[in-house]
């Protein structure tokens, strides 16, 4: 499955969305969750009572997790910039939150109320004054969104969260479905590739994070590495989908092979067996043997992880040369799971290769630049005939009539 394949796919999803009705996006539900959800949006008291039945250690284990992205995601915020260009004439940037984004939390395979932290908590930090969350109906939950998440949702102190995913969950949140949903400024959140492709097909209506679709890891190891920690680390991505990657990197034929002896100890073992094999004997999924860590290290730029994880007997100095990666985690003990859940980073990332280009989820992905600019008289006067003479050289004279039209009244 490639996104171009995906972008046909959806075009109907997309279109049935844009103009329709709540019946419509109940249509969708059923379809593609096997679940019809009374309503779209989920009642308040369901959130509530989410978060009453909660288990007392998950909703521990979240609290902690909110604790930890909260106060890394606190040291993302922006100041405000005030440069002075000259006397009289200042220019001040500011960080303006968007009014409204739509967050998307998967609910496939597996749930993932830690996706609800992730989108929520930087959103909540950046003060967007309208948040809503969208997450698929389960059919074992009366086509309501996964009771955990509603519990996250709930411990957020957010109430606008709809029973809806994959493109349809997108496209409504672009479009604003009357009497359902208004639409949104941004929307963030991993998805699988359907998802993704409804991201990049309404990107310009909306603006996006991402696109974060199906998971990667690529492990880069050498002869230091514990062949079974990387075992376990390439089969924790590959639980999530049949389409997940795994690679590892290494200079160590040793090493390969070993990883390759406990894959095969530790994947007849796990809960997601199936699931976990598919995504491991996969073309997505590989052992790559390079001369060196050097060599390795343009291997995994070039290929620009969702997740890189450095286990090398330099592993902090190796990380210096990434420039290509969601998100790095160096050393045995800092796996790509605790990134998952509570190391205060943020696991919404981009994946497919935009890591070259694209960020992962942060504040800033909630904010707008805006400059304002003051300019007194005197400031003025001084630079504009020099305006006036760019205007000319690029055959726009209104533009340098702009600046004479002001001194047109003292001459009168």
């Amino acid at each position: 499955m490639d996104i171009e394949t995906a972008l046909k796919d959806i075009a109907p999803i997309l279109s049935k969305v844009k103009g329709g009705s709540e019946a419509d996006l109940l249509d969708l539900c059923e379809k593609f969750d096997g679940a019809r959800p009374e309503t779209i949006r989920v009642p308040k008291s369901e959130i509530t009572a989410a978060l009453a039945a909660l288990d007392p250690k998950i909703r521990s284990a979240l609290e902690e997790a909110i604790r930890r992205v909260k106060k890394a995601h606190t040291d993302q915020i922006r100041t405000e910039i005030f440069t002075s260009v000259v006397d009289g004439g200042e220019i001040t940037h500011k960080q303006i939150p968007v009014d409204r984004v739509g967050l998307y939390v998967p609910g496939g395979r597996a749930v993932y109320p830690s996706s609800v932290i992730m989108n929520v908590v930087p959103a909540q930090i950046a003060k967007v004054a309208n948040i809503a969350v969208a997450s698929p109906p389960q059919a074992d939950n009366n086509g309501l969104p996964n009771k955990t998440i509603l519990a996250a949702c709930a411990l957020l102190g957010v109430d606008e969260v709809y029973a809806i995913g994959g493109a349809q969950a997108i496209a409504m949140f672009a479009y604003g479905v009357e009497g359902v949903c208004e639409s949104v400024d941004v929307v963030t959140g991993p998805g699988n590739i359907y998802v993704a492709a409804a991201k990049r097909a309404l990107r310009g209506l909306i603006g996006i994070d991402s696109e974060a679709g199906p998971t990667e890891v690529a492990v880069l190891a050498d002869k230091t590495a514990n062949a079974n920690e990387v075992a376990a680390d390439l089969i924790s991505q590959a639980e999530h989908d049949v389409i997940a990657a795994a690679v590892l990197v290494t200079d160590s034929p040793e090493l390969a092979v070993q990883v390759e002896i406990e894959l095969a100890k530790r994947v007849s073992t796990t809960k997601h067996e199936a699931r976990i094999r598919e995504a491991l004997s996969g073309k997505q999924s590989a052992i790559v043997l390079v001369d060196s860590i050097a060599q390795g290290l343009d291997v995994v730029n070039a290929y620009a992880a969702e997740h890189l994880e450095i286990q090398t007997a330099n592993a902090k100095a190796d990380a210096q040369s990434i420039r290509n990666a969601g998100a790095v985690f160096i050393g045995r003990f800092t796996p790509v799971s605790l990134g998952d859940y509570s190391a205060g980073s943020n696991h919404v990332l981009p994946t497919g290769g935009c890591a070259c280009h694209s960020s992962g989820l942060s504040v800033q992905t909630f904010l707008k630049g805006v400059s304002f600019i003051e300019y007194n008289e005197s400031a003025f006067s001084d630079i504009a005939q020099s305006v006036i003479t760019l205007a000319i050289a690029e055959d726009l004279p209104a533009h340098g009539e702009a600046m004479s039209a002001r001194f047109e009244g003292e001459s009168k």
